[in-house]
């Protein structure tokens, strides 16, 4: 194995992981949104519509920052007593289902 050939593995291994990655913070933000909407009283279309507004919040900047800022709002609108600690915690949560789901796939 060339020294180009390890470059081009580490690189292909990079965009790789960073694809996956993003695979999984989609669909985390997909659970989390379908979660929250239930916790709103929503269901079926609404549901899947307020959960894919989630999935676009996320595309701000790396990380869930930005979900959390949006969701925040919602949560006050709406008067549901859900703390950003439990809001950090359930994400969490549906990022490690997203990536079991992705591996099962």
């Amino acid at each position: 194995m060339t020294l180009d050939d390890r470059k081009n593995a580490f690189e292909n291994k990079f965009a790789h992981d960073s694809e996956l990655l993003f695979k999984a913070e989609a669909r985390a933000c997909k659970l989390f949104g379908l979660w929250l909407a239930g916790e709103m009283g929503l269901s079926g279309t609404d549901a899947e519509a307020y959960a894919k507004t989630v999935v676009g919040a996320n595309l701000d900047e790396p990380g869930f920052d930005d979900v959390k800022r949006f969701v925040m709002k919602d949560i006050a609108a709406k008067g549901l007593g859900i703390s950003e600690h439990t809001v950090d915690a359930k994400l969490v949560h549906c990022l490690e289902d997203a990536k079991k789901q992705l591996a099962a796939e």
